[in-house]
């Protein structure tokens, strides 16, 4: 079993929650800031099969794109999303 940790951009994550939900994924959602920009990111806990691993990151990938952000005068390229799979040894739902 794993743990997807996945920090995505706001403006991403009712979507990525929709696509994953509607793929019978549950997820935990937590309000976070980002350290560039002090943007506001959503962080969302999965837990999945380790054969589900790369369904859920394609389901991530498809709903969350890079984007250009004006910061001054320069305008910059910000991903979308970072994700993090640990292993995790143990999953109870109670």
């Amino acid at each position: 079993m794993k743990l997807i940790i996945a920090i995505v951009q706001d403006d991403f994550t009712s979507k990525i929650i929709k696509s994953l939900t509607n793929n019978n994924y549950r997820t935990t959602k937590l309000s976070s800031t980002g350290g560039f920009l002090k943007s506001g990111n959503t962080t969302l806990l999965i837990g999945v099969e380790d054969d589900k691993v790369d369904e859920v990151v394609k389901l991530i990938e498809n709903e969350c794109k890079d984007k250009k952000v004006t910061k001054g005068k320069k305008e910059i390229t910000v991903g979308g999303a970072n994700l993090f799979i640990l292993n995790m040894h143990n999953f109870i739902r109670i």
